[in-house]
């Protein structure tokens, strides 16, 4: 595939599964009770997080875990009609390249790959079950950043860029986190697509009050990834709540499945709505792991919204979030559909892998860009997130 490519790509969605000790190696013991300790329930080990046990991955430790794109088949339109529960039967032991970044930058060479963002697994899913203690989530990805820094750095060997988590639920460690990260050569955070649970309450991500953040992010250029996870969307009844939740009833349609891109279209539509980038124009967002097929609503609910409220905005607030905003489709999703409304240059590659819903290796997406000239293929599968992992100072 290389070859055919004539370039090694960028995957703007590696993953890695967290080390045992992740969360805990760099916490203060005694505040485990109050953030997270393991516990051993039947033969399993379980997070619990904030006093209640996680069961949100079926085995924590990751060891033995599914393979790499197990799920592919199901979302690739599912042909044999299978349960997504017959896919994940098959489990190995976990492969070292999913903690170790030395032997991880050798499968890169295997794959294809240059670059790649490298993003939480557990990570993602943990700040809802400690949001009534939002000093707490401070806590507990501060000491979570230091370990990511121990075992994967930042900009290891200017290859494989990890990226901190950052919780806006208490501001005064989210901007201490940002500049910790700026520091030691991140060129990436992330955080969920959620409304930050503070201590007035919830607010949406682009409120004045965390204007303080968004303004060093503005200063500095760094890209700010909003990665799907545990967002904490209620299902309304019409489904079981609570994220381990989404495969429960396997083989027939849940609004589960939705909660992901619904998550996804509040956030960013709030950015615009909000005008974070009308106060910070130098800020760039991009939209990792929550698909893309809300985004045709969304721009006609942001055209509505513009001819409702004449004069509100000072431009087209489609033609805002094609400046400010990167989608990183689904690769089961259509991107010539969403290339047509951001422009080739605003779509980037993500592979998710080794995650189950990701792809068995990374390349295997460039299938779905065969209609596209190579210019416009190198730009999704290369450029654009080269450009983004570049600090742009304000």
């Amino acid at each position: 595939m290389v070859d055919e490519l004539g370039y090694l790509a960028f995957d703007a969605d590696n993953h890695y599964y967290e080390a045992i000790d992740a969360f805990t190696r760099h916490l203060d013991p005694k505040l485990g009770p109050r953030i997270v300790q393991w516990a051993e329930i039947e033969g399993r080990k379980y997070h619990v997080i904030g006093g209640r046990v996680s069961r949100a991955v079926v085995n924590a430790t990751f060891d033995p875990v599914a393979k790499a794109g197990a799920l592919s088949d199901y979302f690739r339109g599912n042909p044999e009609a299978k349960s997504p529960l017959e896919f994940l039967r098959e489990h190995e032991p976990i492969r070292p390249e999913y903690r170790d970044r030395d032997v991880r930058l050798a499968t890169m060479d295997e794959h294809g790959l240059e670059f790649v963002w490298l993003f939480p697994t557990l990570g993602m899913i943990y700040e809802e079950l400690l949001v009534d203690d939002p000093e707490g989530v401070g806590i507990m990805f501060r000491a979570f950043n230091r370990w990511l820094e121990d075992d994967w750095g930042f900009a290891y060997k200017g290859r494989i860029f990890a990226a901190p988590y950052i919780s806006l639920a208490d501001l005064d460690v989210a901007v201490s986190e940002l500049e910790w990260s700026l520091d030691r050569g991140a060129r990436t955070v992330v955080m969920r697509p959620a409304a930050p649970r503070t201590r007035l309450g919830a607010r949406p991500p682009a409120d004045p009050m965390f204007d303080p953040f968004w303004a060093r992010v503005n200063e500095a250029g760094i890209t700010v990834v909003v990665h799907a996870g545990d967002s904490g969307y209620s299902s309304q009844g019409y489904a079981k709540d609570g994220f381990a939740a989404t495969f429960e009833g396997a083989g027939r349609p849940s609004i589960k499945y939705l909660n992901i891109e619904r998550a996804a279209y509040d956030f960013l539509a709030s950015l615009i709505f909000d005008e974070l980038f009308v106060r910070f124009p130098n800020v760039r967002v991009a939209s990792v792991e929550n698909g893309s097929e809300f985004l045709p609503d969304l721009f006609r609910k942001l055209a509505s919204t513009n001819r409702k409220l004449p004069g509100f905005f000072k431009e087209d607030p489609r033609d805002t979030f094609r400046r400010h905003i990167w989608i990183n489709p689904f690769w089961e999703d259509d991107p010539y559909e969403i290339a047509d409304l951001v422009g080739t240059d605003r779509v980037i590659f993500g592979s998710d892998w080794p995650h189950i819903e990701g792809m068995p290796k990374p390349l295997d997406y460039t299938a779905e860009l065969k209609e596209l000239d190579d210019a416009s293929k190198r730009r999704i599968l290369r450029d654009n997130a080269l450009e983004l992992n570049e600090l742009r100072p304000a």
